[in-house]
């Protein structure tokens, strides 16, 4: 049985991505310090999986945790939302480097399959559109958001290194704008501060004037090609997002449409460094993985209203 492990694998995307390993019949150990991931999203797991609470910057403690063979390890540690990660600026920086180094010693050490998930941040604020792996951004490294950005160059830049260093077979995904159920209502993202406030009758906060972009990719969609990342030959880095764009403003108005909302549309100072567009170009996902999103926006984002309905 294939052993696996998924750090940060008590966060949104991480719950997720360890049910479907455990539905694929994987024996899955998660390692998560619960700064910005949540037990109750493991809770239907029970005792199919091992938890274990630690920092995996933290090298002695990380080591000592981790014992066991591993197959495959799975690194998704890391607070993802502008609000977590200038919340916890240092403890970002670290987990990107530290937190990576240690997970690709463990790999190493196993000869384990890794698999690093990056982020569409690392494309900055982009002036090429829509985005392939090959742009190498256009990045504040000072600013606000830097401590996010660069920790995420930095883990990419170690992972290929480990890859051309030692021979280790790691891989690289850059995932893009990603919702769905247990999203956190306190995490400050688009998707789910707009659903929170359209269903408690607040005003819907817009950023700026609301005609920047983003891809949005259904939760179910994006496990599938990180998994199919994992099993293929390829090193990376691959794209993995839904190529179809929307403004801010049609998805605030579209939610409030979905939630049968009478919200306002109230517009706020836009954030430093916030990108006017963000669109993945997935061809590589496509030759390579055959990989490409199949659920609509529109299905997600009511799957995701009824997850918000039921937890409200």
């Amino acid at each position: 049985m294939t052993r696996s492990l998924v750090a940060g694998g008590a966060g949104f995307v991480g719950s997720h991505l360890v049910e479907a390993l455990v539905a694929s019949g994987r024996q899955v150990v998660v390692a998560d310090n619960l700064c910005t991931g949540r037990r109750e999203n493991l809770a239907r797991l029970g005792a199919q999986i091992e938890f274990l609470e630690v920092d995996i910057s933290d090298e002695e403690a990380f080591g000592s945790a981790a014992r066991g063979q591993f197959d495959e390890i799975f690194n998704l540690a890391c607070p993802a939302s502008p609000i977590d990660y200038l919340r916890l600026p240092i403890q970002t920086m670290m987990v990107g480097s530290m937190g990576v180094k240690n997970t690709l010693d463990l790999a190493l050490a196993n000869n384990a399959r890794y698999l690093l998930a990056s982020t569409s941040e690392v494309y900055g604020d982009p002036q090429v559109h829509p985005q392939p792996e090959t742009y190498v951004g256009h990045v504040n490294p000072i600013g606000p958001r830097s401590v996010y950005d660069e920790a995420k160059r930095f883990g990419e830049a170690m992972t290929a290194s480990y890859h051309r260093e030692f021979g280790l077979d790691a891989k690289i995904i850059r995932i893009f704008n990603t919702f769905g159920p247990r999203m956190r209502v306190e995490d400050g993202r688009a998707i789910p501060n707009f659903i929170h406030q359209a269903l408690e009758g607040l005003q819907i906060t817009v950023a700026g004037d609301g005609l920047q972009t983003r891809s949005i990719c259904y939760v179910d969609d994006l496990v599938e090609g990180i998994i199919s990342m994992m099993n293929s030959d390829s090193q990376g880095p691959i794209n993995l997002g839904n190529p179809e764009e929307i403004s801010m403003l049609d998805l605030a108005q579209w939610i409030r449409d979905l939630t049968g909302s009478e919200s306002d549309i109230a517009f706020i100072p836009r954030p430093v460094d916030d990108p006017q567009v963000r669109k993945p170009d997935i061809s590589e996902a496509k030759r390579v993985l055959g990989w490409e999103p199949r659920t609509s926006a529109e299905t997600g984002l009511k799957h995701t209203i009824d997850d918000f309905k039921l937890h409200a």
